[in-house]
């Protein structure tokens, strides 16, 4: 899936939709298995996989394996050594062996084998050719024939049409693979890293954070799948295969039996012999809770078998239909179904979500419940499912037109109820030896940690040697007196030797303590480094404060408005501790003046900061001391604001009044009070 993945989006010049998809074979050849799969290809879509075959117990270890025995026994005979009886031995010659075999693929003559300090300080040599590699593995590439055989068996696929070979996996560098297709293969595929590659796309077209190119791509079932059930006659079970070998993958279909009560599905692959499995049966589901109708008749139920994305089969849904008559008048958006009394048809359909299969589409396919075997009969009378109608109910449309209108048959509104179902799933390993590889497992994920943490401190060892080494010359050179920087500079040489050769494969506290050995000795010279980078800084914003704090002490003596209101017994503390401070300033400056730079520094920046820091607790509060406020005195005069309230209604008043006068009804120049009343 990965490689098919990797080669249809980066490949550009695949057919069009329209023309004859691109016929692919991948021969994958990994460490320990074989596998050969055909795909077709177009611009816009992926079918995976048309066929596959494959041989789980030939691979490329198999190979090296004939190289490292054959050249076992020849340095026995030439040199006297027993690589068998080393590991570390061993595996460096199944290394080289699988060098060798890569490069005779792409080589006929002599290739060299050549290994340095193999066993006891000892060099050892060999050759090969690639015809006395094909005499070695005779047996093994006879092997590789059957599955490709195979494949063409199944995709019905003849030689000239197979467009290209790719090769996919370190391993799969054999002639005898170009030779069966009479075609060079292609490298259009990095053959370590396609499966990789594609895994990586797959992922980054499911992610949001990813815009990859679309490209739909359709699996298959490697494997037939068929499902058996009791029926209600003695003695007779029902065998439908409801996934033939190679069919799309996810894909989902609805069964439909008639039952009067609970029933049992048992799932198996339907060849046997084909699966690389020791049980070829997959689960049994009891379908629960289903009853009769009212009137005693068999009740319809609906079962959805599926197989996903990973090719694991399951039953996930099972519904009772329950019809419950109602009036002819029908409702807008209730489901309804018409049924004669004397029909029972049976159906297969698929999922409306999935693609469907040409010779599966419809009602062709039958599945009988009532105690017959699975049987091809013809059509039922009832419609089709939903998703397969659509096109007859626009001709029968068509037709209804041209015709009077039928006598309306009775509707019946339809109910799905969910059915419980109980998995009895049938495990592959018994649950002792599964347990025994959780365990083991376990203790896998627990040794590779802790070697995990052991690189780590190796890796720390190496790193820190590296680093001083470059600082000493650097950096740090000034803060490390000759005699010191010698021995020191000797250790780091010592330590190094010993990674590469005692210390190669220690313990992690090994490694701990070695390091810490080196950092007696480089943690002073580091420590002065920074005491140097930091202290001037440090001394430079300590003098600042002081001289800001004083600044504020000779302000206030000369009675500045900003300070006059701080309590004089608090600005004496102010210039005690900024005298205090200065003191032991200067007296840390002259002692470090004497110091040089490869001795320890007389004052260190922690007590700097813890002096700033005295400073800034002692002065800052007092200092920062807001003036208190003080509120302005208030005039009390009631009478001159009752006088000037009256005024204010005075003045609206003789607002008021003026207004009769402007129409003629009291003289302007009369300067008696008018008495009227005002609501």
């Amino acid at each position: 899936f990965a490689v098919a993945l990797n080669y249809g989006i980066y490949k550009q010049d695949l057919p069009a939709p329209e023309e004859k998809p691109r016929i692919v074979v991948f021969v994958d050849m990994g460490h320990s298995a074989f596998q050969v799969s055909a795909c077709a290809f177009n611009k816009s879509k992926l079918k995976v996989v048309l066929g596959t075959a494959f041989d789980p117990f030939l691979g490329g270890r198999n190979f090296d394996g004939k190289l490292v025995d054959y050249f076992c026994t020849e340095i026995k005979s030439k040199y006297k050594l027993d690589p068998k009886t080393k590991v570390r031995a061993l595996l460096r010659l199944y290394q080289e062996c699988e060098k060798l075999k890569k490069l005779m693929s792409s080589n006929s003559t002599d290739i060299p084998l050549n290994i340095e300090c193999f066993m006891n300080d000892t060099d050892v040599s060999g050759k090969m050719n690639r015809s006395q590699f094909e005499e070695l593995c005779a047996d093994l590439l006879q092997r590789i024939e059957i599955p490709l055989l195979s494949l063409m068996e199944q995709t019905q696929l003849k030689v000239e049409d197979v467009t290209a070979v790719e090769i996919v996996g370190g391993a799969t560098r054999i002639q005898r693979i170009a030779k069966f297709f009479g075609k060079d293969v292609s490298t259009t595929l990095n053959a370590d890293e396609a499966i990789a590659r594609g895994c990586a796309l797959q992922c980054a077209i499911l992610s949001p954070a990813f815009k990859v190119r679309e490209f739909s791509v359709t699996d298959a079932t490697p494997f037939p799948i068929s499902l058996l059930w009791n029926t209600e006659a003695e003695d007779t079970e029902g065998v439908h295969e409801v996934f033939s070998r190679n069919h799309a993958a996810p894909f989902s279909k609805v069964l439909t039996f008639y039952r009067k009560g609970p029933f049992e599905l048992e799932a198996f692959y339907s060849d046997p012999n084909g699966v690389p499995y020791p049980e070829s049966k997959i689960g049994r589901y009891v379908i629960q809770n289903v009853a009769a109708q009212k009137d005693g008749e068999k009740s319809k139920v609906k079962v959805k078998v599926r197989v996903n994305t990973h090719g694991i089969f399951s039953v996930s849904t099972a519904s009772m239909v329950e019809p419950v008559k109602s009036e002819e008048s029908e409702d807008v958006g209730v489901e309804t179904e018409v049924e004669s009394q004397d029909q029972r048809p049976i159906e297969t359909s698929s999922d409306k979500n999935i693609q469907q299969e040409n010779s599966e589409a419809g009602t062709q396919s039958q599945v009988q419940t009532d105690g017959q075997q699975t049987s091809q009969s013809p059509p039922s009378s009832e419609p089709p499912s939903e998703e397969n109608k659509i096109p007859d109910v626009k001709k029968t449309n068509e037709k209804k037109g041209d015709q009077p209108p039928e006598a309306k048959k009775p509707k019946i509104k339809v109910k799905n109820v969910e059915l419980p179902i109980e998995a009895n799933l049938v495990w592959q390993l018994g649950k002792d030896l599964l347990n025994m590889y959780i365990e083991t497992e376990g203790k896998m994920i627990m040794q590779d940690k802790l070697e995990k943490e052991r690189n780590d401190a190796k890796n720390a060892v190496e790193e820190y040697v590296y680093e001083f080494r470059d600082k000493l010359s650097g950096p740090y050179e000034k803060f490390v007196c000759e005699k010191d920087l010698q021995g020191f500079s000797a250790l780091l040489a010592e330590t190094e030797g010993w990674l590469y050769e005692e210390g190669e494969d220690e313990a992690k506290q090994v490694y701990v303590d070695k390091l810490e050995d080196l950092k007696k000795l480089g943690t002073p010279i580091e420590m002065r480094y920074q005491e140097a980078e930091e202290r001037p800084k440090l001394l430079e914003e300590l003098g600042h404060r002081l001289q800001y704090y004083a600044t504020i002490a000779g302000e206030f003596r000369n009675k500045d408005e900003k300070y006059i209101h701080i309590d004089e017994m608090e600005m004496m503390k102010v210039e005690k501790c900024v005298s205090e401070v200065v003191e032991w300033m200067n007296n840390a400056v002259s002692a470090q003046a004497k110091k040089s730079l490869d001795q320890d520094p007389a004052v260190h920046s922690s007590e700097i900061k813890a002096k700033l820091q005295e400073l800034n607790n002692v002065c800052e509060p007092v200092v920062t001391q807001p003036k208190p406020k003080v509120d302005s005195p208030k005039e009390e005069n009631p009478l001159s604001e009752q006088n000037d309230y009256k005024a204010e209604d005075m003045g609206e008043d003789d607002k008021n009044s003026e207004m009769p006068q402007q129409n003629g009804e009291c003289h302007p120049s009369d300067q008696n009070t008018i008495s009227m009343d005002l609501d």
